[in-house]
C-alpha cells in the first residue's frame, strides 16, 4: 500500500450521533470509517456500537466487512424493528495495492486528484429518508451495500464524510479546497473555517438549499 497522512475531523456538538474511525493495520494499510446515527432513532448507541464493531473485527476485505454489517444489521434489527438503532457507515480498507469501499446510506465517499473528483459511494446530500432506508438496522434483511474497488495512484486523495459537512459546502467546493491543499491540515482547517462561517451567516450555497443545516459533522482526509 502506497504511504498516506490522515486527519480526522469532526463537531458532534448538534446530536452526538456521528461515529468515526481511522485505523492504521501496519505496512501502511488501514481502515477509515465514517457513521452517522439517525438522530431520534438510537444513532449514537448504533453508530458508536458498529464504530467497535469494526474495531475489533478481523478485516482482511470487503467481503469481510458486508458480512459483519449483514450481522450487527441483524442484531440491531432484531432490538429496534427498524425503527430504533440506524446509523450510515462507510469504510475504507486499504490492503495490499487496493482500497476497498464499502457503503450503506448516505454518506458518501470521494476520491478527489488533480484531474478532476468522482463519488465513490454515498449520496451526498440526498433526502433523509434514502438514507434511512439503506442504513443499518432499518430493515429485516440488509440491502446490498455498495462496494467499489480502486488502486491508489500518488497524489490521489480519500474523502469520507457525514452530511453535517455536505449540506453546507458544495462538493466542488470541498473538491477543491482538498485538492488544493498541501497536507490533510490545510484542507481541514480550511473546511472548517468555511462552516463556521456559514454557520454563523446562517446560509449557504443556493445549490444546495440556502439556509445552514446544523448537524453533527465528520470528515476523514487521506493523501497519498
Amino acid at each position: 500500500m502506497l504511504a498516506s497522512k490522515v486527519i480526522t475531523m469532526q463537531d458532534n456538538s448538534a446530536h452526538g450521533e456521528d461515529s468515526f474511525l481511522t485505523k492504521d493495520l501496519g505496512s501502511d494499510e488501514f481502515l477509515d470509517v465514517v457513521l452517522d446515527g439517525v438522530t431520534g432513532h438510537g444513532g449514537e448507541q448504533a453508530s458508536t456500537e458498529l464504530r467497535d464493531a469494526l474495531d475489533s473485527g478481523i478485516l482482511n476485505n470487503s467481503k469481510d466487512i458486508v458480512s459483519l454489517l449483514t450481522e450487527m444489521n441483524a442484531d440491531f434489527f432484531s432490538v429496534g424493528s427498524g425503527r430504533f438503532l440506524l446509523t450510515t457507515v462507510s469504510a475504507v480498507l486499504g490492503r495490499g495495492e487496493t482500497i476497498q469501499i464499502v457503503s450503506a446510506g448516505d454518506s458518501p465517499v470521494f476520491l478527489i486528484n488533480k484531474d478532476g473528483h468522482k463519488k465513490l459511494s454515498g449520496n451526498a446530500g440526498g433526502f433523509l429518508h434514502v438514507g434511512v432506508a439503506r442504513a443499518i438496522g432499518a430493515s429485516e434483511t440488509l440491502g446490498a451495500p455498495a462496494v467499489v474497488e480502486i488502486t491508489p495512484a500518488a497524489g490521489d486523495k480519500i474523502f469520507l464524510a457525514t452530511d453535517g459537512i455536505t449540506d453546507n459546502m458544495t462538493i466542488e467546493e470541498l473538491a477543491e479546497v482538498i485538492r488544493n491543499a498541501s497536507t490533510p491540515e490545510d484542507a481541514s482547517a480550511k473546511i472548517e473555517a468555511t462552516i463556521k462561517e456559514r454557520l454563523q451567516d446562517g446560509r449557504v450555497p443556493e445549490t444546495i438549499g440556502v439556509r445552514f443545516r446544523y448537524d453533527d459533522r465528520t470528515g476523514i482526509i487521506r493523501f497519498f
